[in-house]
């Protein structure tokens, strides 16, 4: 597994050049003390791999931009994808200290190697208080988080995001949509208020064996109507991007000592799940990222299954 001894590692995101697997992870100082503080100290570290497996540190790639900024208190979860000219665009969360870390908003970086990155100091896309629960129409805070982009068979891309109906504390399928990546036009959400999951974390689409499946994570604390332990990472199939999605069918893939798990396609052309260690039997944070490990779909199609799970190792990278 993927771990480092003096940071807590959790959230993460891959992107592919054709020779390496570059992975982007959130990553905040164990001398905090308490795990729970690495959320507003959070910042951008980056590992390269040829096999997923075993990794290589190398510089890191975003840290908070100095204050005043969107994102001057911490960065959160997003993505890589690359445009049609070949350069290399990451979307990422922002949170403000002059609004305590109370307002997600979502930015955007660029890069020709995914080595160096050239941030842009204005957020991107924000959330629309007619259809997303905004500071502004009465919500405690602004849940408008964790980018996910990907591409239509037209060309569209479209933007997933983490939110909440407005007026309501249950999960949506936030959403937007651009024809080049830099003009993005938030969109009415993608499903009806989720009955059962108040957040819907870390949204990835992905293509396993032809078929269209979204992942999501959610822990029990944030399933009211279910006992304690219940969460963790969800499957639902969808038709593609910009499609429909009803998160209430979701069937759970892994329990709750795995977090963020993500379908990576390898260069084969299968498909391998990563996710990172969240609780432990005691129940306290862990940190790190799995090694893959093969995936498929449930009998029926209505959600994926771990074909195999090993215990992770305790090894860190440095």
């Amino acid at each position: 597994m993927f771990d480092l001894s003096d940071d807590w590692v959790w959230d993460f995101w891959v992107a592919d050049d054709g020779t390496s697997y570059h992975l982007f992870f959130l990553k905040a100082p164990r001398s905090l003390g308490d795990p729970e503080l690495r959320h507003r100290n959070a910042s951008v570290g980056h590992a390269v791999s040829t096999d997923l497996t075993s990794w290589t540190r190398v510089a890191d790639a975003l840290d908070p931009q100095p204050a005043p900024a969107f994102d001057d208190l911490a960065t959160w979860t997003g993505c890589v994808v690359r445009a049609d000219d070949g350069t290399w665009r990451m979307f990422t969360t922002g949170l403000s200290g002059a609004e305590e870390g109370l307002v997600q908003r979502i930015g955007a970086s660029t890069s020709t190697d995914l080595m160096t990155w050239q941030r842009d100091p204005r957020p991107l896309l924000e959330a629309d208080p007619r259809w997303y629960a905004t500071r502004d129409n009465g919500a405690a805070e602004t849940h408008w988080r964790d980018p996910w982009v990907c591409r239509d068979e037209s060309g569209t891309w479209h933007l997933y995001a983490t939110a909440q109906a407005a007026g309501t504390t249950q999960a949506v399928v936030a959403h937007a949509a651009s024809d080049d990546l830099q003009a993005w036009t938030v969109q009415p959400p993608l499903s009806a208020p989720s009955k059962r999951f108040a957040w819907a974390e870390v949204i990835r689409l992905h293509q396993l064996d032809g078929r269209w499946v979204m992942l999501f994570s959610c822990l029990a604390e944030h399933m009211p109507l279910d006992p304690p332990g219940a969460g963790g990472v969800w499957a639902v199939p969808v038709d593609g991007p910009g499609a429909p999605v009803n998160l209430d069918l979701a069937t759970r893939v892994t329990d709750e000592e795995l977090y963020v798990g993500k379908l990576i396609t390898r260069r084969d052309g299968s498909s391998r799940f990563l996710a990172f260690r969240n609780l432990d039997t005691a129940g306290q944070f862990v940190g790190g990222i799995t090694d893959p490990l093969p995936v498929e779909w449930l009998p029926g199609g209505l959600g994926v299954r771990l074909v195999d799970r090993h215990p992770v190792s305790a090894s860190s990278v440095e």
